[in-house]
């Protein structure tokens, strides 16, 4: 019997579950409760996330769904505006967007599980990666099972923290409230409200990773809208309701400027020792993540080599059915980020980067809709609403970021130089075949 070659809609949604829920959820919160001390800005904060990712999926899957193959932004950005936009999307998605992101999701497991085990965080790291590599490897059916099964320990996990306070008794509760108090309006008109938002945008990146697989997946001018859309929606609930426990049982003070505020909190709700069991649930419940992105990351380098002769063996498959080189050179890049990454860097680093030309991909849906004649198999519900708030937002989140840290800005900027000289070389050798073709 022959191999399955596409995803069903369960693990696309799944993909899109697990690639939201990450390390942003777990990390992010230690940087906002600085700036924004009060429980009803941060999920507000965390609201507004939910409603532009919501917003950017509705958007991307009138995208996909008339522009259907796989490779996500690259394609999108070529199809609609130009090659060398394209080109650069897909550059800045596999150096920073996957493989960055990668990085960031297996130091965090190697944080994890070194609190459980005591082994070196970057060893665990590298076999973190190289683990899932390995998995999926083997194609859509091994990968799509171990994505499901990972996911759903993930979301059990999740599903037991936010209900978990409510059943230990503890007299350490944090008294943050979440009804607004004065000056909570103040905050969240602050530049720190928009800054907050980059790992929030970060914790929310992935919303969009069922569009890298729309040419592997079943029916998808079906299936793509809902799985863009349900995977979105239940994140959205999940993270106010994670939120919601974190300030719940941990006092600002505690969670400020932490990393593993799930270990913070696992340890205050059940003791150290319990806290180390849960450091090791941790770990494994991340590794849905980095599934997910080896999953989506390697379809948008193989895209690029399916459309340029000098990028050809990236697009070459194993007997499994699967772009193996692509894995490999992903792997492989993310482990040198994994010696060489700055956690909090590297996310601001990701947020900007891959918010910048999703923002451009959302714009494009205005050109889109002129360029077609026919009615598109999903319409995108109030647009024009849902695009302008995805671009007002990015640009309120991207201005505020370069007036307090202009050397993110540059880092993104000087990432996309080498991706542009690629992209002339590479067009250089095409001989007159334009990639759109």
């Amino acid at each position: 019997m022959a191999a399955p070659k596409n995803y069903t809609l369960s693990v696309a949604i799944m993909l899109v579950i697990a690639n939201m829920i990450g390390t942003g959820v777990f990390t992010s919160l230690g940087y906002q409760v600085g700036p924004l001390p009060s429980g009803f800005v941060i999920l507000m904060l965390w609201l507004l996330g939910g409603i532009v990712a919501l917003s950017g999926a509705f958007t991307y899957a009138e995208i996909a769904t008339v522009l259907n193959r796989s490779g996500g932004e690259y394609l999108y950005l070529q199809k609609i505006f130009h090659p060398a936009l394209g080109f650069l999307s897909g550059w800045m998605s596999a150096v920073v967007g996957f493989a960055g992101a990668i990085s960031a999701v297996a130091i965090a497991i190697g944080e994890y599980a070194t609190e459980a085990t005591g082994l070196p965080t970057q060893g665990i790291a590298i076999v973190a990666i190289v683990g899932v590599a390995g998995i999926h490897w083997f194609g859509v059916k091994t990968g799509g099972w171990a994505q499901t099964i990972l996911t759903s320990i993930k979301l059990s996990l999740i599903v037991f923290f936010c209900i978990a306070p409510f059943f230990v008794t503890s007299n350490n509760k944090s008294d943050i409230h979440f009804l607004p108090q004065p000056g909570d309006w103040d905050l969240v008109m602050s530049p720190g409200f928009a800054v907050s938002l980059v790992f929030v945008v970060y914790a929310y990146t992935g919303w969009n990773a069922s569009a890298y697989i729309a040419g592997n997946l079943d029916d998808p001018k079906r299936n793509l809208p809902r799985s863009l859309i349900a995977g979105t929606l239940i994140v959205t609930a999940v993270y106010l309701g994670l939120n919601s426990m974190f300030l719940y049982t941990a006092t600002f003070q505690e969670l400020h400027g932490q990393n593993d505020i799930g270990n913070i909190v696992a340890q205050k709700l059940f003791g150290k020792r319990a806290g180390f069991i849960f450091s090791g649930i941790f770990s494994v419940a991340l590794l849905s993540t980095l599934s997910a992105m080896t999953i989506a990351g390697p379809r948008v380098t193989e895209a690029m080599g399916e459309d340029y002769r000098l990028l050809r063996s990236f697009s070459t498959k194993n007997r499994f059915n699967m772009p193996y080189l692509a894995i490999l050179a992903q792997a492989g890049w993310s482990i040198f980020l994994v010696v060489v990454s700055s956690f909090k860097e590297i996310i601001q680093y990701i947020s900007v980067s891959l918010s910048f030309f999703s923002m451009i991909t959302v714009f494009g849906i205005f050109f889109l809709r002129k360029q077609q004649a026919s009615e598109p198999p999903f319409r995108t519900p109030l647009y024009p609403l849902p695009p302008l708030i995805f671009i007002v937002c990015t640009l309120w989140m991207i201005y505020y970021v370069a007036a307090e840290d202009m050397k993110i800005i540059l880092y993104s900027v000087g990432t996309m130089i080498p991706g542009y000289i690629l992209y002339l070389v590479a067009a250089r050798t095409q001989n007159g075949n334009s990639p759109t073709s």
